[in-house]
């Protein structure tokens, strides 16, 4: 079993919180996506320690694309030598078009479909396969060498998904490294 602690993500707090939580034993820190972005607080994180996780709780995929959080992901993962958990989640219907002001879709169907397509977008990065997703919401055929990552020696980040309903638990299920 591991576990984890979370974390207040104050850049001038995070890494002492995150040392003492190594200290102590825990197994990873978590930060949520709440009044900040998780990825500046991990990177501090990942700074201040060696062998924490660092986990996303979650990230708000709906505010995002996947290359974007792809790419987001992926610094953070060769920063930090492999040690990112990237949590993500849907948000609700209010928040993603009222406070990112994003479109709202079939939720489940969507998540499906924007896991499905950073995969590939990894599996081009880290195993130099030809980037070409096609999908409903998500569209990728275009990876010139210069906007392909330098660390490619590296294991893609896991991708656990939360889910509040059996539509979003059914994708988990499916698709991500965990729930």
């Amino acid at each position: 079993m591991k576990i984890d602690l979370s974390v207040d993500s104050r850049p001038d707090r995070i890494g002492i919180q995150a040392q003492r939580a190594e200290q102590l034993g825990y197994d990873g820190i978590r930060v949520a996506e709440t009044n900040r972005e998780p990825f500046l607080p991990l990177t501090l994180a990942a700074q201040s320690t060696q062998n924490l996780e660092l986990v996303t709780s979650v990230v708000v995929a709906f505010a995002r694309n996947p290359m974007l959080l792809a790419m987001q992901a992926h610094a953070l993962q060769a920063f930090s030598t492999e040690r990112l958990v990237l949590g993500i989640g849907s948000q609700v219907k209010p928040h993603i078009e009222r406070r990112f002001s994003m479109q709202w879709h079939k939720p489940a169907a969507q998540m499906r479909e924007f896991i499905q397509a950073m995969l590939a977008i990894f599996a081009c990065w880290y195993a130099g396969e030809r980037l070409n997703f096609k999908g409903s919401y998500y569209h990728y055929d275009l990876m010139p060498k210069t906007f392909t990552p330098p660390e490619r020696n590296i294991r893609r980040p896991q991708i656990l998904l939360s889910a509040t309903g059996p539509l979003m638990t059914k994708v988990a299920a499916e698709i991500a490294d965990g729930l």
